[in-house]
């Protein structure tokens, strides 16, 4: 039996298991969903280099784990207090294993009238609501999405009512991990923003212990009209984990969506990022920046959909790669028939620090109207070794000449960071990761 075979075998089995113990929540509609992923899993297995969207990243590593639901929910105040953001208001959410913790959650007085929950309390309390958007939005178009579906129990729900502007960013801490185990995380989150509100998520992920882990996230968000949403995604798990990311953004009229997606950490991630402008006025900011070495992999793939008139969109990523690395960017705009007045920016860059590191790129336009104003462009290049030798000749050593001059590479990115304390927290983990 193949390790695809195997992992296959192993995820529907446990999925019968996890079904055995919903007492009695089997028959309801929500778990005729989880039944309809499961299914398409079975469908769609495992995607292969040979699926286009994922010809240039390889998943057997991954499949030769069988990860498991850990039954660890909790990690101490240390370890919490070590990956906060300082500077930065403790207004927090803790997610162990995919679980939303709700003793080591705090959240400050202002995000008072904001349904800030789990999943699963939102499931059992107001399903409804969960009604509404759960799975409306993001597709199930391969086995990852399929399994987050199919195992859907816990996550985050935030719902920010109309008018309401949250101040202190929100903190969404989330460890995935048990000694001796390869723990399986798969949150399911829904963000939905009312008319006119404003709120600003960090998500950071980090590992318990060296062991290697699957997080895998789905992540669906409604910006209503008017709505201000930033999102700031940092992916910092050890190295010996795997990391895939689907987050899937429906805009409405005059809202406002900007991303950032930071990933240092990592076997292999894979980030899953797209946003519909779905009405007028719409705009959307995604910005990256990914930093590896020794045998990472990090894909990073962006859908840009622009579906009505007078929307613009800004993109920018931009990689760093050592040692026997690679990562790959697919960017994709697409513009639609009747989505005229379009203007619509995209760039990646990547600076390859040895002979061995690879980088794939594919930006890409698409595009039916012809009132628009799009570009796109990719460059790939070496650090130059006369700014390392004009910095060393000036008392500076090699390592931090090397450190400053990639720091100045991803300083485009870096300037569009509005929250100074994360500004300041992402320089140390850059120059971290580079000594």
């Amino acid at each position: 039996m193949t390790d695809r075979t195997h992992t296959k075998e192993w995820y529907l089995e446990s999925f019968k298991a996890f079904e055995e113990g919903l007492n009695g929540q089997a028959g309801g509609s929500f778990h005729k969903i989880r039944k309809d992923a499961i299914k398409k899993f079975e469908e769609f297995d495992f995607p292969t280099i040979k699926n286009e969207e994922w010809k240039y990243t390889n998943i057997a590593n991954l499949l030769k784990y069988s990860f498991v639901k850990t039954g660890k929910t909790s990690v101490s105040l240390e370890e919490i207090e070590e990956k906060l953001i300082h500077g930065l208001p403790e207004n927090i959410i803790v997610l162990v294993n995919g679980v939303y913790n709700n003793e080591l959650t705090k959240l400050l007085p202002q995000a008072k009238g904001v349904t800030v929950d789990s999943f699963s309390n939102v499931l059992k309390n107001n399903p409804d609501f969960i009604s509404e958007y759960f799975s409306k939005y993001a597709k199930i178009e391969n086995g990852f999405v399929a399994l987050n579906t199919a195992f859907a129990q816990d996550g985050i729900v935030i719902n920010v009512p109309d008018n309401k502007i949250i101040e202190d960013p929100i903190h969404i801490l989330n460890f995935t991990g048990n000694d001796g185990e390869n723990a399986l995380a798969q949150p399911r989150n829904l963000i939905v923003l009312g008319k006119g509100s404003q709120v600003k998520l960090v998500e950071s992920y980090h590992s318990i212990g060296e062991s290697a882990n699957l997080t895998n996230v789905v992540t669906e968000i409604i910006s209503g009209e008017n709505s201000y949403l930033e999102l700031y995604k940092i992916q910092d798990e050890n190295t010996e984990s795997f990391h895939i990311n689907m987050t899937q953004v429906e805009q409405k009229k005059n809202s406002n969506f900007t991303t950032y997606t930071v990933s240092l950490g990592g076997a292999l991630t894979r980030n899953d990022l797209n946003t519909e402008l779905d009405d007028e006025n719409s705009q959307a900011n995604l910005y990256g920046l990914y930093i590896i070495d020794g045998s990472q992999h990090v894909d990073n793939h962006t859908l840009i959909d622009h579906a009505k008139p007078r929307c613009e969109s800004r993109e920018l990523y931009k990689g760093v790669l050592g040692g026997k690395s690679r990562g790959v960017f697919n960017g994709k705009v697409f513009v639609r028939k009747d989505a005229q007045k379009t203007n619509a920016y995209q760039s990646n860059k990547a600076m390859l620090l040895t002979k061995d590191a690879m980088i794939d790129t594919k930006p890409q336009l698409e595009i039916y109207a012809d009132d628009v104003k799009c570009s796109h462009g990719a460059a790939i290049g070496q650090l130059d070794d006369e700014s390392v030798f004009y910095l060393r000749s000036r008392g500076i050593g090699e390592e931090q000449a090397r450190a400053v001059l990639i720091r100045a590479f991803a300083n485009d990115v870096f300037d569009e960071i509005k929250l100074e304390p994360l500004h300041e927290h992402l320089n140390n983990l850059v120059f971290k990761k580079l000594k």
